[in-house]
């Protein structure tokens, strides 16, 4: 039986222009959870109810109202992180990205860095910080957001650094050197 790590080796083989260890079937993301077990649960409850409104009100371009409930479930559970999470999209939305960026840096330290909240914080703080040319950062919040099972996180990591993304092109031009040889012209 092949481990982890041979299976991504052959993986690169064979899908060599997905980053390595990059696996179908291993994105652990869906399977975070965040730890709420130390809130009340009807607060927590209620919490959640006001993310989904917010949520919904945000897709509907309805941001002040997204807010509202985004500000109304931190008032009633401040150390969820969730909520500092799903504002600094609102926030994100208006164009205030020093705010949202301050959002998601106050939602992975009430998360400690792990679950789900910790992962997709990581994620678009990487990539707020990759749109104001802030590419180190945004790579240490991809790698992070990478060992939580992140796919996305992975490519935009690889996509960020430089040896890794030669290492892959060379390995693409072998593969694709072994999958068509150059068969010399008759003279």
């Amino acid at each position: 039986m092949a481990s982890e790590h041979d299976t991504a080796v052959l993986w690169t083989i064979f899908n060599p222009t997905s980053p390595f260890g990059d696996i179908a079937g291993l994105n652990q993301e869906e399977e975070l959870a965040d730890d709420d077990s130390a809130f009340d649960p009807n607060l927590l409850k209620q919490v959640k109810n006001l993310e989904l409104q917010g949520v919904s009100a945000a897709e509907s371009g309805d941001l002040k109202t997204a807010l509202s409930h985004f500000n109304q479930a931190i008032q009633i559970l401040p150390m969820r992180a969730s909520a500092y999470n799903n504002r600094a999209q609102a926030k994100r939305l208006q164009g205030d990205t020093d705010s949202a960026i301050a959002d998601l840096e106050k939602a992975i330290s009430l998360s400690r860095g792990t679950g789900r909240t910790a992962c997709q914080a990581l994620v678009q703080r990487g990539l707020l910080l990759r749109l104001t040319q802030r590419d180190d950062e945004a790579r240490a919040d991809f790698e992070r957001a990478a060992a939580l099972g992140s796919t996305f996180a992975r490519q935009q990591a690889v996509s960020l650094n430089p040896y890794a993304a030669l290492c892959n092109r060379m390995l693409s031009e072998v593969i694709s050197n072994l999958r068509n040889p150059r068969v010399p012209e008759p003279q």
